[in-house]
């Protein structure tokens, strides 16, 4: 059975999800400033191999950050455009669950973390 929630709920979770992509966006920027200071400090094959990677894993968070801002936005979107198509009754009405959303932003903060540890074990080798 599909579960419904109010407008207020979904637009909760939509700031809460926001506010997590705008942290892991900066997180983004601290981990790629930590990638070229070792890549800065070590010339070796190894090291700049592991640094391109890194740099293109962060390269692809960062789109991947961008689409689910691009969605969640889209979705807020069609939640204001039934505000203002039946404003009274906004209150009492329920919509569909944003499941798909809410899979996306597991999926990647799974893949996020992943990534920060893989990174962590670069970092302590090498820094």
């Amino acid at each position: 059975m599909e579960t419904k929630k109010t407008i207020y709920e979904l637009h909760e979770e939509h700031k809460t999800w926001l506010n997590k992509l705008l942290f892991y966006k900066d997180e983004l920027k601290i981990m790629a400033d930590r990638i070229t200071e070792v890549a800065e400090k070590n010339t070796s094959n190894e090291v700049r191999s592991l640094a391109d990677y890194f740099h293109n894993q962060l390269i692809i968070q960062k789109e991947q950050i961008d689409i689910l801002n691009h969605d969640i936005k889209s979705h807020e979107s069609y939640l204001k455009a039934a505000v203002l198509k039946n404003p009274n009754a906004i209150d009492q009405e329920k919509f569909s669950d944003h499941k798909k959303h809410r899979e996306s932003i597991a999926i990647f903060e799974k893949l996020f973390r992943e990534l920060r540890e893989e990174l962590i074990d670069f970092l302590s080798k090498w820094m």
